[in-house]
């Protein structure tokens, strides 16, 4: 189990750094701006080794070229990345060791088609997955649609339980609301709520989720469940199916939240 350390990075953006256990090596996941980075490795004294790109979005990628062309690190991203950055293309199935871990690579392509997530094996597991899951959300379906977003929710709801879950957005609050519309009964939203207006209001970052809570709490990973079935169908006007009619339901009314 990495030490993770968030570097805030624009508006609401999350760049992860992941600390080597054996020496001063860190890894970077989507840094969109290489300044918070060079500052972070100057302010701690570290030395970057590895960047790992999960999709090619702007504000996960913009910082990558600065950081690959002054350290001459591997970029790890999608072998479709629209990135062209990307020197270490994975596809998958893939496997990465960094810091004597093994991280496992899963093809995600619903925000973008070229969403990948990393998952790094181990008894606290630990998920990389970008823009794809969020603390009680999920990412637009910006190229993908509602089909590829409910495999890549099932695919994060067969994790274990205590995988930790590093989004790569402070969505929390605004999905929570969202979340809390749509499943007005579920009193463990509630206390998502009530925990996360405490930490934002500390100035402290809400992640990382877990599995756990996510399919306590999320209303894309518990698309089959009849409350959730019902209030899409209610919001589309008509009868939906469980699963992939109700999440782009879900998903087209939060567009509009």
């Amino acid at each position: 189990m990495f030490k993770l350390t968030p570097l805030p990075a624009f508006d609401d953006n999350y760049i992860w750094v992941i600390e080597s256990p054996t020496d001063s090596s860190i890894a970077v996941v989507d840094p969109g701006d290489a300044e918070v980075v060079e500052r972070y490795l100057t302010d701690s004294n570290r030395t970057l080794s590895a960047i790992l790109v999960t999709h090619h979005h702007r504000d996960h990628t913009g910082g990558v070229d600065q950081l690959k062309s002054r350290y001459s690190v591997p970029v790890y991203g999608s072998s479709e990345s629209k990135f062209p950055g990307v020197t270490n293309p994975l596809s998958d199935g893939d496997s990465i060791t960094l810091f004597g871990a093994t991280l496992s690579v899963k093809a995600v392509p619903a925000h973008t088609l070229d969403h990948i997530a990393y998952l790094v094996n181990g008894k606290t597991p630990q998920l990389f997955c970008g823009d794809t899951l969020f603390l009680a959300g999920c990412g637009r379906l910006f190229e993908g649609d509602a089909h590829q977003m409910q495999q890549a929710m099932d695919y994060f709801a067969s994790l274990a339980d205590n995988t930790e879950v590093y989004c790569t957005h402070e969505y929390s609050l605004a999905n929570l609301a969202f979340a809390k519309a749509a499943d007005p009964e579920n009193i463990d939203i509630d206390e998502t709520i009530t925990r996360c207006e405490q930490v934002r209001a500390a100035n402290q970052p809400t992640l990382p989720s877990s599995i756990a809570l996510e399919k306590k709490i999320n209303p894309y990973m518990r698309t089959r469940e009849a409350a959730l079935v019902a209030s899409a169908s209610e919001y589309a006007q008509q009868t939906l199916s469980a699963g992939v009619e109700t999440l782009a339901a879900l998903r087209e009314w939060k567009n509009n939240f």
